[in-house]
């Protein structure tokens, strides 16, 4: 039996992140499973109790986009029988959602290849109920997907049972030994495409979202465009390029990004390098934004806020930064600039939606949308706004 700790490898093409719920005027052709390749494993994803909730921004992601599994179905007892982006996004994707792991394996043809948890616990732990699911999963003989801090290739009684079932377990945020992870070298300044950091005022408010939504806009207008990812959500999805910054010593996280950094360059030379982020600078319990700025070295920062969220996500006596607060630290932090704001669009009404990109675009002087309840061609403009060489030049692979 093979366990798979799978922290991927900054060299090699293959935390709690979260967009609103329940919003129109998405577009899901390109966030869905149209987007899912095909001949790619199938899997299931465990989200009991949580899905569209912050604590199942895994299985929220993988909903809307996946590349490295086909989505079959999502396991939350809550919304059993109803379609999952119907629930989520107020959208039909044709991924149901069913109550335990009996109906979904009795609902297709075939054992599926994955169970993938699909939840961010604050905890990083297994519930003993998940427990039971991940193990009778392998008992079907499906593979094991985790993105939690507690590696389940580490786990006697979940290895011997993979073992026995000659199943593998891909550890997300296991990392690779520490004489295997570099340091930073300044190796960044070389690397020609653009850079744009997706940050954000706290942790679970969209930062991945907007950031695989503008990667796809980017793209289809023919800028060449990497996403690099850095938590485990993204590199579910299939991101070829990342790695898990909170599983990272300290030491080593500005070297791994840049590492991932520099081979997106040298092996795709796009014209724009989007580097997802995590937590919030101006967050005392996370250290990775920092790490995020100083490994990329950003040319530029896209910030996703939530205008009607009170407290910080976990904590509920501290009070959520302002925008303009977080874009002066920011600034203050790296030489880098904030070109436009990305909403999080939780608790807001489509009136309130409208007036708060006006009032917060004429209070911040930057342009300001919401990545999923407003066009993409929005999204699409702030960056070409900024930096209107990119719809000039050609492309890098050319040069």
């Amino acid at each position: 039996m093979e366990t798979k700790s799978d922290t991927v490898d900054t060299n090699r093409g293959p935390t709690r992140e979260a967009q609103a719920p329940r919003k129109t005027q998405i577009n899901p052709a390109s966030l869905t499973s149209g987007g899912q390749v095909s001949g790619s494993p199938t899997a299931v994803v465990y989200c009991e109790g949580n899905f569209a909730q912050i604590d199942g921004k895994t299985a929220n992601g993988l909903v809307r986009h996946s590349q490295a599994y086909r989505i079959l179905s999502v396991i939350d007892s809550t919304y059993s029988g109803q379609d999952s982006g119907t629930v989520l996004d107020d959208t039909k994707n044709h991924i149901p959602i069913f109550p335990d792991l009996d109906a979904a394996v009795a609902h297709e043809a075939v054992i599926p290849d994955a169970l993938i948890y699909g939840m961010a616990p604050s905890t990083g732990r297994l519930s003993p109920e998940d427990r039971s699911v991940v193990l009778n999963s392998i008992g079907l003989g499906m593979n094991i997907v985790s993105g939690l801090h507690e590696y389940l290739s580490d786990d006697h009684e979940i290895t011997t049972a993979a073992s026995e079932r000659n199943v593998t377990i891909r550890d997300i945020r296991k990392p690779k030994p520490s004489k295997d992870m570099r340091l930073f070298d300044g190796s960044v300044a070389g690397v020609k495409a653009l850079r744009i950091a997706v940050l954000g005022t706290d942790c679970a408010i969209g930062k991945r979202t907007t950031a695989t939504v503008l990667a796809q806009a980017l793209n289809a207008r023919g800028i060449k465009t990497v996403l690099v990812g850095t938590g485990q959500t993204g590199l579910m999805q299939g991101a070829k390029y990342g790695i898990a910054m909170d599983a990272v010593p300290p030491q080593f996280c500005c070297g791994e990004l840049e590492g991932a950094i520099v081979a997106a360059s040298e092996a795709e030379q796009p014209d724009v390098i989007l580097i997802e982020g995590q937590g919030a600078l101006s967050h005392p319990a996370f250290c990775t934004s920092a790490f995020i700025l100083r490994g990329s070295q950003p040319d530029a920062v896209i910030l996703q806020h939530a205008p009607k969220r009170a407290h910080r996500c976990d904590f509920p006596n501290m009070p959520m930064p302002s925008a303009a607060s977080e874009i002066a630290l920011i600034e203050a932090f790296a030489d880098t600039k904030v070109i436009g704001v990305t909403l999080n669009h939780e608790g807001m009404s489509e009136a309130e939606i409208t007036a708060t990109i006006a009032a917060q675009s004429l209070k911040l002087g930057l342009p300001v949308t919401d990545a999923l309840a407003r066009p993409v061609s929005h999204l699409l403009a702030m960056v070409v706004a900024a930096y209107p060489g990119l719809t000039q030049r050609p492309s890098m692979a050319a040069i």
